[in-house]
């Protein structure tokens, strides 16, 4: 469709772009360094940011980069898990056959934990995902897993990733114990107008693009709306691109911009 159209050779502000094109924005490269330190140092991290902020998606990065001789990634991100079923997906990720009950499960998973650390040398490393729709049974499962945090030589990295409701939770008296057990915080902001300037067309550029698609004030727009949220960015140019492709429009100016915002995302 609109790719052919302005000379792309894929698609470009889709969420599969390989980890290595991705646009290398201050924070994200920051997150990144805090994310690699939990795992080397085993720490208890706690990362915010809003939905589409990029939060799984630097995690991504991580994961990409880690020893796998080294490091046992584990990534969940089912908010629906009750505590059985959560220690029971932990017991499989690391290859076991799971235990039928909550209890037998946890010990399980606590044991394979220590035998991966101390026989195999690999560190394990949790990864919650959507930790604020997690339930206060699961919360206080993240609770027990971070009792290993208590240990001088913690032989786990623990990592909550969630939208800025998950501060205020955490932040009640019945969650008290995993709050102060944190070891390292992150907020993941949103892009400045120069980071999503360079943004867009960073994706075009790796799209195969090197010619000027967007003027300099439709990409203004652009990030007032989006606030500099990466996902927002991504499905604003991509509905942009198809406006102008179907009104066979070379460039998308602020106007392409304001019509697709008051269509297609109800802005005034």
């Amino acid at each position: 469709m609109y790719e052919q159209f302005f000379g792309f050779s894929h698609t470009p502000f889709t969420k599969n772009i390989n980890p290595v094109q991705l646009y290398p924005s201050m924070a994200q490269q920051e997150l990144l360094a805090r994310l690699y330190y939990m795992v080397e140092h085993r720490c208890f991290g706690l990362v915010i940011g809003e939905v589409g902020a990029g939060k799984s998606t630097t995690l991504r990065s991580l994961y990409e980069k880690l020893d796998p001789a080294k490091y046992l990634f584990i990534y969940l991100s089912d908010s629906s898990l009750n505590p059985r079923g959560f220690y029971r997906d932990l017991c499989r990720r690391m290859g076991l056959e799971p235990a039928f009950l909550k209890s037998d499960a946890k010990r399980q998973f606590q044991t394979a934990v220590m035998e991966c650390f101390q026989s195999q040398k690999k560190t394990p490393v949790v990864a919650i995902d959507e930790a604020h729709l997690l339930d206060h049974r699961m919360l206080e499962e993240v609770r027990f897993l971070t009792n290993f945090q208590m240990d001088t030589l913690s032989p786990m990295t623990l990592i909550l990733m969630g939208q800025p409701e998950l501060l205020k939770t955490l932040s009640l008296s019945a969650f008290e114990a995993i709050n102060q057990r944190i070891d390292i915080r992150f907020h993941l902001m949103g892009l400045s107008e120069e980071e999503t300037r360079s943004y867009i067309q960073h994706h075009l550029k790796t799209a195969g693009c090197h010619n000027a698609v967007f003027t300099e004030e439709a990409m203004k727009l652009i990030h007032q709306y989006a606030r500099g949220i990466p996902r927002k960015i991504n499905n604003i140019c991509t509905s942009c691109l198809l406006h102008a492709f179907a009104g066979s429009l070379p460039l998308v100016d602020d106007h392409s911009v304001k019509r697709v915002l008051m269509t297609e995302f109800k802005t005034a």
